[in-house]
């Protein structure tokens, strides 16, 4: 071999292998950019969605049918007119003076217990001018039953900006069994 072909030799295995490597950074090169890419792809496309979605944003379901709630536990009232001297047993809920004026009934569940079941039951609302009005809510039996009672039945009341409590009340000229329990759940205001 001649010192030309040796040169020749050694020049092409090192340039060969200089554009070997060009080759495998070129690819890199290229393989991250494209990385890149579909990922900036990806946040601008889920931006776009997002905010598309948050302006054009449909009413909920639920938005008509606004609830604010004043208990979601039970509330147990124990009453026996059978000894007692008193004419009416009441479970009292202070409100703070809420306003109600943007919701149209109030709704809650209520059943007597297995002890006795009063059959009837008077629900009162008083506002901060004293004004108090009642409704009698009919058929309280031992199952379970939803009630709705729209605000417009309560006429007394001329102001709903302002309610300082609402009250369930057994009268003992009222009820059906003069001892037992009266099980109410899930007092709320609903529109």
């Amino acid at each position: 071999m001649t010192r030309d072909e040796i040169y020749d030799h050694l020049a092409q295995v090192y340039l060969g292998k200089r554009k070997k490597s060009d080759e495998k950074k070129k690819r890199q090169f290229n393989a991250w950019i494209l990385i890149n890419v579909i990922i900036t792809g990806i946040i601008f496309s889920s931006v776009f969605y997002g905010l598309t979605a948050f302006f054009t944003q449909k009413p909920l379901p639920l938005e008509n049918n606004v609830i604010y709630s004043l208990n979601r536990g039970l509330i147990s009232i124990d009453y026996n007119f059978e000894d007692a001297f008193s004419q009416e047993k009441k479970f009292f809920m202070k409100l703070e003076n809420i306003n109600v004026s943007k919701y149209n009934n109030l709704q809650f569940s209520v059943r007597g217990k297995e002890e006795g079941a009063p059959g009837v039951i008077k629900v009162m609302f008083e506002n901060h001018k004293n004004e108090t009005a009642s409704y009698y809510v009919q058929g309280v039996g031992l199952d379970w039953k939803e009630h709705i009672i729209p605000l417009e039945e309560f006429r007394q009341i001329t102001d709903w900006t302002s309610v300082k409590s609402v009250s369930f009340v057994l009268e003992v000229w009222n009820v059906e069994d003069k001892k037992g329990i009266v099980l109410i759940e899930d007092v709320s205001f609903s529109s």
